[in-house]
C-alpha cells in the first residue's frame, strides 16, 4: 500500500503456518521472505495484543526466528493500550533490543474502543488521536530517513 509517499507493507503472524513456528523452520521460505522485508525496510512498527502482561506468544515466537540483526538501524515504534504500559517498557523493549533495535520510538497507545474495525482505511476518529498518531508518524519517518542516509 503506498500512503504519502512511502510503501507499507502489513506482515501478520498469521501469514505463517504455524507449523513453521512450531518448529522452529527459521530456514523456511516464508520466514526468509519476512526477514528480508524487515531487513530493507527503512524502519518497522510492531503492534501487539497483551496477554498476561506481556506481547502475544505467536509474535514472540515468529521473532524468535528472525536473524539476531533483523532490526538493527531500524527506527521501531510499539504501541498497546494504556492499561498495559509496563508491558511495552518490561516485556516488549528488552526483546526488541535483544535484536538490535535501536531507536525505540515511545508510540502512541490505543484502546479499543478509539478504534473503528467497520472502517479499516479511516479506524481513528478522535481528531486529537489522529494528531498524536500524525506527529509520531512524522517523528518515526525523520528517523528512518537520517538512518538510511548513514554510510555503512
Amino acid at each position: 500500500m503506498e500512503r504519502d509517499g512511502h510503501t507499507v507493507r502489513g506482515i501478520s503472524v498469521l501469514d505463517v503456518d504455524p507449523k513453521v513456528l512450531v518448529q522452529a523452520e527459521y530456514d523456511h521460505p516464508t520466514v526468509r521472505e519476512i526477514a528480508e522485508s524487515i531487513q530493507k525496510a527503512d524502519g518497522v512498527i510492531i503492534a501487539s495484543p497483551v496477554y498476561k502482561a506481556a506481547y502475544s506468544g505467536v509474535l514472540k515466537t515468529l521473532l524468535d526466528l528472525l536473524p539476531r540483526d533483523a532490526l538493527k538501524e531500524k527506527p521501531l515504534m510499539i504501541g498497546g493500550s494504556q492499561a498495559h504500559l509496563l508491558a511495552i517498557d518490561y516485556s516488549f523493549k528488552p526483546l526488541l533490543a535483544a535484536l538490535h533495535a535501536q531507536t525505540i520510538l515511545r508510540g502512541v497507545y490505543l484502546t479499543d474502543p478509539q478504534i473503528d474495525k467497520t472502517s479499516p482505511l479511516e479506524p481513528i476518529n478522535e481528531a486529537d488521536l489522529e494528531e498524536r498518531i500524525s506527529n509520531q508518524l512524522k517523528q518515526f519517518i525523520e528517523i528512518a530517513k537520517k538512518l538510511k542516509s548513514i554510510p555503512e
